[in-house]
């Protein structure tokens, strides 16, 4: 097989992110890109220099395809606390089963060690956030950080789901979300 003349950075990076979350973010070495990619080992050398900015810049491709898929959700779904719940889930459906979401926490681990990552992922919870907040707009006094209390506990509820993985994701996120919107709005229902 001829090796490809060249590649888009985004489609380098592509592969690079298959390989992390197939074999684990430690696993990407040149050598293993330029075997998923079909371009050099130097060419890869000479586009990201080291193996940290390799990693890094794979990792920030992933940021913002998680910034694009958020942002077309939250442009998609309707106001309302329904729609809130339905961004959530949509969200959720990337995780697959039990063992795509542990190899995801390893991926997790690595944007935790990195400061860019880490402000990459303080930038998408606050928009997440603002988003999930405005799907609470029409209800009267909501709680106050009312999109960050149901990030929360989405992100909760994804954790609890991977202790007992015994239905999808998805429906188990769902019924959580659910029963967080009626708790929140039977609250502020009680409210003087």
């Amino acid at each position: 097989m001829t090796r490809p003349k060249t590649l888009s950075d985004e489609q380098v990076l592509e592969a690079a992110l298959r390989l992390i979350h197939e074999l684990g973010p430690e696993a990407l070495t040149f050598e293993r890109l330029a075997k998923a990619c079909g371009l050099s080992g130097a060419t890869l050398v000479q586009r990201f220099k080291n193996k940290p900015q390799l990693k890094q810049r794979t990792l920030l491709h992933a940021w913002d395809g998680l910034d694009d898929k958020t942002g077309t959700l939250a442009a998609a779904v309707p106001r309302t606390p329904a729609g809130a719940i339905e961004l959530l889930v949509a969200l959720s459906q990337g995780y697959g089963g039990i063992e795509t979401y542990a190899d995801g926490l390893l991926v997790l681990r690595e944007d935790l060690r990195d400061p860019v990552l880490r402000a990459r992922g303080a930038t998408w919870k606050a928009v997440l956030c603002a988003a999930l907040s405005a799907c609470f707009a029409e209800i009267d006094d909501p709680p106050q950080d009312v999109g960050l209390l149901m990030a929360s506990h989405w992100q909760g509820s994804l954790l609890w789901w991977s202790f007992d993985p015994t239905i999808e994701v998805a429906v188990y996120i769902e019924g959580s979300l659910n029963r967080f919107v009626s708790a929140i709005t039977t609250e502020t229902a009680r409210k003087p």
